[in-house]
């Protein structure tokens, strides 16, 4: 038994080998190109920002957990001890800015 091609197939093979590269080539070409380059950067930008966001929301949401259960007990009722005094010094702050703007216009 030789090895030896006919010259047929080795016609075929070239084709199908060219056809192969064309292939090829036209991966490379849609790859390299300015719009899929510009998506792609695009796709890794907005799937940063939604990881980004996504940490910015469990963390806030963590945050405002943490308040409440400062200012509520197990149940969900107030801790009238801490939201008095809280209450206290937001009605001051709201005071003292109310005075201040008043001064500031006399």
């Amino acid at each position: 038994m030789s090895d030896a091609r006919t010259p047929a197939q080795i016609e075929a093979d070239i084709v199908r080998r060219r056809e192969q590269l064309a292939v090829t080539l036209d991966e490379i070409g849609i790859r390299v190109h300015p719009k899929t380059i510009i998506g792609d950067a695009k796709a890794k930008v907005a799937a940063q920002v939604d990881h980004t966001a996504g940490r910015a929301f469990v963390a806030v949401n963590r945050l405002v957990s943490d308040v409440k259960a400062r200012f509520t007990h197990d149940d969900g009722a107030p801790r009238l001890e801490r939201v008095v005094p809280a209450a206290l010094v937001a009605v001051a702050v709201v005071g003292l800015i109310a005075v201040s703007s008043r001064r500031g216009k006399g």
